[in-house]
């Protein structure tokens, strides 16, 4: 027989009673010093520093190979958590017939409970036996149905703000009410831009009466033979976030100054008192750079061109416009009445030809507050969980003001409806989850994730010592015609790990449905995270510790693929795809299901 390991450290009353007058801050980095978890609530905390750290093994030279290899799975050692993936990967490689486990005392911590290191229980228990959520794509599609009703009567949009927004904040307080689950709604007022009467765009080409000395003033209504052509709103031309009040006439022969893809090397000083005109390129900065040079060279308005998103997709030879906002928190001030539009590279190029390089003169309207706040509206369904341990699933309802938001975010929004109802079904079956559940939709998240940065803010002091996990749905919809497959990620790398062995088991139960829609999964850095979405928040702005001690919250995050509609006025129920959102729907649902209430 061979011989007995034992490595063991006392834990004492009085390290307990220190870890406990710890700061969750301090918890953590703790855990984190020795190369554990830092996710959970305090109590959570305080327990894993207090944890297993006995081991007793007895390794023989002669095991029988029929019994070892079930034993081997046995072995646990938890007393250095640093290397347990190197020692796990090195015992594996042993011929098995050289091992064999007798003995294994593990001591738990203050409560005396048997706890476990993530990866150490995943190898002794090998793959889980996750249980796979039900999902309703008929629900799913009626819930997209009734908040693309609710959009503006002529714009279609629920921009956040309105009462548009407000209507639909109410209905989907009211869906989780009727699946039976509690609920808050949180008002938050916040910056933004409110637009009153509809913009206009247009361009005219004087008459020949107009050009006579002493005649009447070129494009004046007296000049009875001047030629005008007017664009259509959101389908040739939308306004972008944050634009302010302009009135340009055509008798103010106002000039157009074309500054390329309005790099910092552009003559921005050139359109001073004018107006601005750039071609948005591959390799053009966003609205926020483009912005901020404006101002700082007294630019009038500005009118920006796509050349490079959705062209040829959804109209031939022509690049449909997008609603993008601006970074908000980057401005001190911005003037008020300084328009700020996109058009189609169409309309780009006939203000070119017509009024850049021809006798047109430009006629732009645009009717904006932006120095006012607004209400947005955060609804959540709350289920109370066995401990305060959180964890948030989230999309936002509002949309762009020029389009339905069919797939942005829409679909997102009934999918995490569907999912709540699923677990009101669950929690009536087999009980309360280990975690509390939030299902919240954001208000804002267009014009600058506010509605999921006020929450955040809100409850600092309950997310940063609850916290187990963020769930973010935005556009997790695959078009059936454009489809390639979605993308999940996440910064938690056990939580990435789970979502595989679920997308598994997906798609044993669903073979078709994951041959048509492929997923990729992967993680990556809590630093490599993009600031793109509602999940920003949740990783970057709970603790508010200093950069150099960064410590980032948990979550995953999906994304679909195929919207060339992303923003337009095209992003309506005809693309919807509600097939698609049974993907994302039971994967991501099943890992909340695994987390709240383990193995089926």
């Amino acid at each position: 027989m061979g011989s007995i390991v034992k490595r063991s450290r006392k834990i004492t009353m009085d390290d307990i009673s220190e870890w406990s007058e710890l700061t969750v801050s301090e918890l953590k980095e703790e855990l984190k010093s020795r190369g554990l978890p830092v996710s959970g609530n305090k109590n959570e905390l305080v327990e894993r520093l207090s944890g297993p750290v006995v081991l007793e093994a007895e390794v023989a030279d002669d095991a029988d190979s029929s019994t070892s290899a079930g034993m081997f799975e046995k072995i646990l050692y938890y007393n250095s958590p640093t290397n347990v993936r190197n020692r796990i990967r090195r015992i594996k490689e042993l011929p098995v017939p050289v091992l064999a486990v007798s003995a294994i005392l593990l001591l738990g911590g203050a409560g005396g409970a048997l706890v476990y290191g993530d990866d150490i229980v995943d190898w002794v228990q090998g793959e889980p036996d996750y249980a796979l959520i039900d999902f309703d794509q008929n629900q799913v599609r009626g819930y997209a149905q009734t908040l693309v009703d609710l959009g503006h009567p002529d714009w279609e949009g629920r921009m956040s703000g309105t009462v548009e927004e407000q209507n639909a904040a109410e209905s989907i307080k009211n869906n989780f009410t009727a699946s039976g689950i509690p609920t808050t709604m949180d008002d938050f007022e916040v910056p933004m831009f409110v637009i009153g009467s509809e913009p206009s765009l247009s361009f005219c080409v004087p008459g020949d009466i107009g050009n006579l000395i002493g005649g009447p003033t070129p494009c004046s209504s007296a000049d009875v033979n001047r030629d005008i052509t007017e664009f259509t709103h959101r389908e040739e031309f939308v306004i972008q976030g944050y634009s302010g009040s302009a009135s340009i006439g055509y008798v103010e022969d106002m000039d157009i100054i074309d500054l390329g893809n309005g790099s910092a090397d552009s003559d921005w000083s050139s359109a001073a008192s004018n107006v601005a005109m750039v071609w948005l390129e591959e390799g053009t900065e966003g609205n926020t750079a483009l912005l901020q040079r404006a101002i700082e060279n007294d630019v009038y308005s500005m009118i920006t061109i796509n050349a490079r998103q959705n062209c040829d997709d959804l109209v031939s030879n022509d690049c449909v416009p997008y609603f993008k906002s601006v970074d908000r928190g980057q401005f001190e001030f911005i003037p008020d009445s300084f328009g700020f539009i996109m058009v189609s590279k169409s309309v780009g190029e006939a203000i070119t030809e017509m009024v850049i390089n021809g006798d047109g003169r430009l006629g732009m309207i645009t009717d904006v507050d932006n120095q006012g706040v607004a209400t947005i509206r955060v609804p959540c369904g709350v289920i109370q969980g066995k401990s305060d341990s959180v964890i948030v699933l989230g999309a936002h309802h509002d949309t762009v003001y020029n389009g339905p938001g069919a797939v942005d975010d829409t679909s997102g929004v009934a999918t995490l409806q569907e999912i709540a109802r699923q677990f009101a079904i669950l929690e009536s079956q087999i009980g309360q989850p280990a975690h509390t559940l939030y299902f919240c939709t954001w208000g804002g998240e267009e014009e600058g994730l506010w509605g999921s940065k006020e929450w955040v803010d809100k409850y600092r002091t309950m997310l940063g010592e609850n916290l187990r996990l963020y769930v973010n749905l935005d556009m997790n919809h695959v078009d059936a015609e454009r489809n390639s497959g979605l993308t999940m990620f996440g910064n938690s790398e056990g939580d990435v790990e789970a979502l595989r062995g679920i997308h598994g088991i997906f798609s044993n139960a669903y073979p078709e449905l994951s041959s048509k829609y492929k997923v990729e999964i992967r993680d990556i850095e809590s630093s490599g995270m993009p600031y793109n979405s509602d999940h920003a928040p949740f990783v970057y702005e709970i603790d508010n510790v200093p950069e150099d001690g960064m410590e980032y919250g948990d979550a995953i995050v999906c994304y679909g693929s195929g919207s060339s509609e992303y923003h337009t006025f095209l992003d309506g129920m005809d693309r919807f795809n509600e097939e698609s959102l049974v993907v994302s729907g039971v994967i991501l649902g099943s890992l909340v299901r695994y987390l709240s209430y383990g193995e089926a």
